[in-house]
């Protein structure tokens, strides 16, 4: 089962997101809240799209800046508002801090 997860720092999130796991990033856009669910494993974001009745059509490829070196790594991400978005919520994994390489992550 392929599961995702919210972080309370945005660089924790994303480095996890850029290791190949899957991040819930909450936003806010014209008043509305929406998420993203961010990866750089597509193979893992399709198995959260078809848990969240996705349309592969709305898979979006965006490469992201890894903020522990700078460079830009494949990424990708879904959309997710209204009713996904509840269900994204119920199904995301407890909060668990991140520590890859917090050494870098702090710094960065």
């Amino acid at each position: 089962m392929t599961e995702w997860r919210e972080f309370g720092l945005w660089r924790e999130g994303l480095a996890y997101a850029l290791d190949g796991g899957i991040w819930l990033h909450r936003f806010t856009l014209n008043g509305e809240t929406w998420a993203h669910l961010v990866s750089a494993d597509p193979d893992a974001l399709l198995a959260a799209g078809r848990r969240l009745g996705m349309s592969v059509r709305r898979l979006q490829y965006r490469p992201l800046k890894d903020p522990r070196t700078g460079e830009r790594v494949d990424a990708w991400h879904w959309d997710l508002r209204a009713d996904r978005l509840e269900r994204a919520l119920v199904l995301a994994s407890p909060h668990v801090p991140y520590r890859n390489d917090t050494s870098r992550i702090r710094g960065a």
